[in-house]
């Protein structure tokens, strides 16, 4: 073995053993995915992948996305070894309280993780994601002689991902789009928790990515110079995104439980430890040994990184004074910052006394805002009609070409939400994406990550009731209003009229994570305000406000409040005259999200809701779960707790009481008991 050689198993078996012994010292973790794949991580990072951790951040960088979040002491001693800010103390500190190297990758707690990995698949297909907005900001911004956005987006991928139906929806559409810059590396090592995949699966995974339009090569997982053949092939390959399924051994050069399950989940434990350093000739003591010579090899990486950021910089300054106007918009979009003039332009996209459905209120504030911003990128899972979510007289994102901004995910929502999230931590884009409501549980688990990364994402679902009418219970969202409520981090709005769709997009455009905007399908009238906003934002962007004030003195506290949400809040309107009529001062408050109100000053909370006014009745065409928060009486809310029906919508609002006249009349009930 020559001096090189030794060095470069020396380098690949340090991966090995910082996980292992990370592993061993939590007494938690996934020591064997990191082992097996160990030579997977070693060509990538010192022979293709272009990055700098002296930062981690640069806008041409190739992206790495570690699917097999599992394997997260892969990543951190790749990390750590390469020169990034992750110290030997913080992998001693795998999986402990306030360590950057949590059980799972988390952007945004270790620098160089470029996403929050765990849940299978998820990582695979927010890599699409990622590959799709490089293909955007290359054809929006590439010019022959100015090549600023020409990276890569590589994925190591495991049995686990690709058994999740994600992953075909991902890669369906990878292939189909040919995203010729997306390459996964499938660590084939055939073992799942159970025990071998040939327990649950006799899919040929070649077979499949080969339908899919992907270009496949098969090598062996610890062959240095077949990994990198492979590697370069499949960059030279612009036309096809690109599958490296690699055979690895879970768990490499331990005596008892390599290509065991027993390797997967648990530490190996002190005895099986010792005889796997034993094997491949390692010292025992001490522990996270790192031999004379592999950090020196690893921090090329800093130099390697400096020179290729500092190449692309030179490349940026030359953009820059060929087209000053193109690089201050670059300078935008990076930044992810809004033109001047955008909130002329919002304000202008629909009239506040149009009486439309919030989706087509939507949809014209989707069509004013692409040529405002230029980076607004989206579409719907084949529902771009219903949805009002296509960008008119603008082409689209089809195999092959950037067109356009206009994505047709196909009939993908687990997928849609995944690409959303990639596209949003790649940068330079503003992703937005719609289906109906009742399929956000399709997309539950990205929208999840999305709040858990706090990603600037825009989700809008529309039928967003009952109102759906002859489509019936399968179609008619009742419980996921609520169910996404439930989710930290996810700002979810339902405007009641044109004016609040309005204010909801001035808001979710300025968010620092994902909104959900709950749109009707069914025309709303232009509600007119009889009581003028006391805060200097939008009111939507309050999270509710009195729309109507009760009749009499204005120092009074009204005897009663009706707060609705969307379509509702008309009938709460009607309902007030109703009860005024009766004596009774009855104030409407429209709350269009719970999040935004959570937020405001208790003062203003107070003035909104009045402590002292103890009668009060929420309205909602959804399962009533959290609304006694506002209420302080879980019988003061009229919502549905049973699926709907097929009917046409007027015929099932009244049936299930959401008319003006039962509001009024539960609402003086409330009263008088």
């Amino acid at each position: 073995m020559t001096p090189a050689d030794n060095l470069q198993e020396k380098c690949i078996n340090t991966i090995r053993f910082l996980a292992a012994d990370a592993v061993q010292k939590a007494n938690s973790g996934h020591p064997g995915m990191p082992m097996g794949a160990a030579t997977l991580g070693y060509v990538l990072w010192t022979r293709f992948l272009k990055h700098n951790p002296n930062d981690p951040a640069w806008p041409d960088r190739d992206r790495f996305v570690l699917s097999t979040g599992h394997g997260s002491m892969l990543i951190y001693s790749l990390l750590h070894l390469t020169g990034y800010d992750i110290s030997l103390e913080d992998i001693q500190r795998f999986r402990q309280w306030e360590s950057p190297t949590a059980g799972h990758p988390e952007f945004g707690l270790a620098p160089g993780v470029e996403i929050t990995t765990g849940p299978l698949g998820q990582g695979a297909a927010h890599a699409v994601g990622m590959a799709m907005a490089e293909t955007y900001l290359a054809e929006r911004f590439n010019k022959p002689e100015h090549k600023i956005v020409d990276h890569y987006t590589y994925a190591i991928v495991g049995d686990g991902d690709l058994m999740e139906g994600l992953s075909y929806e991902a890669v369906a559409t990878a292939g189909h789009l040919k995203l010729g810059k997306l390459i996964y590396l499938f660590d084939d090592n055939r073992i799942t928790i159970e025990g071998d995949t040939s327990l649950a699966t006799s899919e040929n995974i070649r077979q499949r990515f080969t339908a899919c339009g992907w270009e496949v090569f098969e090598v062996d997982g610890n062959d240095v110079e077949a990994l990198t053949e492979a590697i370069t092939k499949a960059r030279g390959n612009l036309d096809q995104p690109s599958l490296i399924a690699a055979r690895t051994h879970i768990g490499h050069g331990s005596p008892n439980r390599q290509d065991t399950a027993s390797a997967h989940g648990a530490p190996l434990g002190d005895e099986e430890l010792r005889l796997t350093k034993e094997a491949l000739d390692w010292p025992l003591e001490p522990a996270f040994h790192i031999p004379e010579g592999v950090t020196d090899f690893y921090q090329e990486a800093i130099n390697k990184g400096g020179a290729e950021q500092g190449e692309w910089e030179t490349k940026l300054a030359a953009f820059a004074k060929a087209s000053p106007a193109e690089k201050q918009l670059w300078d935008l979009w990076q930044d992810n910052d809004l033109p001047d003039g955008w909130e002329t332009t919002l304000q202008a996209a629909i009239g506040d006394g149009e009486s439309v459905a919030s989706r087509a209120a939507s949809g014209k504030i989707i069509g004013a805002l692409s040529g405002a911003l230029g980076n607004l990128v989206g579409g719907s899972a084949d529902l771009g009609p219903s949805n009002n979510t296509t960008i008119k007289e603008q082409g689209d994102f089809i195999p092959g070409k950037v067109e356009g901004p206009n994505i047709h995910f196909g009939i993908r929502e687990h997928a849609m939400a995944s690409i959303l999230g990639g596209m949003a931590l790649h940068g330079g884009v503003r992703p937005y994406g719609g289906t109906f409501l009742v399929f956000s549980d399709y997309m539950r688990p990205a929208i999840r990550l999305a709040a858990l990364m706090k990603l600037p994402l825009t989700y809008i679902f529309t039928h967003d009731s009952i109102g759906v009418g002859e489509d019936g219970p399968t179609h008619q969202p009742v419980e996921h209003i609520p169910a996404l409520r439930l989710i930290p981090g996810l700002t979810v709005i339902r405007p009641a009229d044109a004016r609040e769709t309005k204010e909801a997009w001035w808001t979710a455009l300025q968010r620092p994570g994902p909104v959900a905007l709950i749109l009707s399908r069914q025309k709303l009238p232009a509600l007119k305000r009889t009581y003028p906003d006391r805060a200097p934002l939008p009111a939507t962007a309050h999270g509710a406000y009195v729309i109507s004030e009760a009749s009499g003195p204005s120092t009074a506290p009204p005897d009663l409040i009706l707060i609705g949400t969307g379509s509702e809040v008309q009938l709460c309107l009607a309902a007030q005259v109703i009860i005024e009529k009766q004596g009774v001062r009855a104030r409407v408050v429209s709350m269009p999200s719970w999040e935004l109100f959570e937020e405001q000053p208790q003062s203003y909370r107070d003035y909104v809701l009045p402590p002292a006014v103890n009668y009060r009745l929420a309205v909602e065409a959804s399962i009533p779960m959290g609304w006694e928060r506002y209420t302080r009486d879980t019988d003061a809310v009229i919502g549905l707790n049973r699926f709907g029906a097929s009917a046409p919508a007027s015929v099932l609002f009244e049936r299930f009481g959401f008319s003006a006249e039962n509001i009024a009349s539960q609402a003086l009930r409330l009263m008088k008991s």
